[in-house]
């Protein structure tokens, strides 16, 4: 074998690294621009959405109160002193005395 044929061997895969046809990426690179995507979308705007609490009370007769559609029961309160009452389905507070002749319901969402 003479010298041009083992300068040919050696210049076949130095060529074959250079073409840009068949190009493979490491582990190493293909993990960091996952993470690094990954990571992108986790960081905050420069302008965050802000929201408000708005609440309302709602009064009733009786032991039962509402509160609107899209609002939720933050707390109760019951006539005749009655301190034992409980939110039913997110949305009604009932009293749990005997005898109540009114119930407020304190109703919120974020707006």
């Amino acid at each position: 074998m003479g010298p041009s044929s083992c300068l040919l061997l050696i210049l076949i895969p130095i060529l074959q690294l250079m073409s840009p046809g068949s190009t493979q990426c490491s582990l190493d690179s293909v993990m960091d621009k996952k993470i690094k995507d990954v990571l992108g979308s986790l960081e905050f705007s420069s302008s965050p959405i802000t929201k408000k609490l708005s609440c309302i009370s709602v009064n009733s007769r009786g032991r039962l109160s509402s509160c609107p559609a899209g609002m939720t029961v933050t707390g109760c309160a019951c006539g005749y002193g009655c301190g034992s009452w409980d939110v039913q389905l997110e949305t009604t507070c009932h009293c749990q005395c005997s005898v109540v002749d009114w119930t407020t319901a304190r109703c919120c969402h974020l707006a």
